[in-house]
């Protein structure tokens, strides 16, 4: 493993342990050359994914992408990390186990929707308002008469 301080193309591990949720191996290492310590992590890939996207490009499935969006919507959230990342993880082998290398942006996004409804209510608003476009407050207040959630309710 490449050094991300110096570049130095060997790395030695000093030690491993599983994952919070067991999907991923985290290795500590330690670069010989300048004496960096980095984490890294292992996980099974169980096939490469493209995702088309609503313009007709292709790009490949980006776990840390859908990590970064996902966090953006908990941002200040009163969600547990370890609860966040099982679930991105979910997310993943759910797409890996679709059977499809070419999966649409759109299976990806209304995944995301579903799981973030059940995870956090604002989470899922922020999401679905990036997502779905929305341009008008009136767009929200269409979205959230449609889902059930309407002014006076808990999110």
């Amino acid at each position: 493993m490449r050094c991300p301080f110096c570049g130095h193309a060997e790395s030695q591990v000093k030690d491993s342990r599983p994952s919070e949720d067991g999907a991923a191996i985290r290795r500590r290492r330690l670069c010989p050359e300048c004496e960096g310590r980095f984490t890294t992590f292992e996980r099974v890939q169980l096939r490469e994914l493209t995702i088309l996207k609503r313009s007709g490009r292709r790009t490949p499935f980006e776990r840390d992408k859908l990590a970064r969006s996902v966090s953006i919507a908990l941002r200040k959230r009163p969600v547990e990390p370890e609860r966040i990342e099982r679930m991105i993880s979910s997310i993943a082998r759910e797409l890996e186990s679709m059977g499809e290398t070419e999966l649409p942006s759109s299976t990806v996004g209304e995944l995301v929707m579903k799981r973030l409804k059940e995870l956090d209510d604002v989470a899922y608003v922020r999401y679905a308002s990036v997502y779905r476009d929305f341009r008008e407050t009136q767009d929200f207040a269409r979205f959230l008469g449609e889902e059930g959630l309407s002014e006076g309710q808990e999110p």
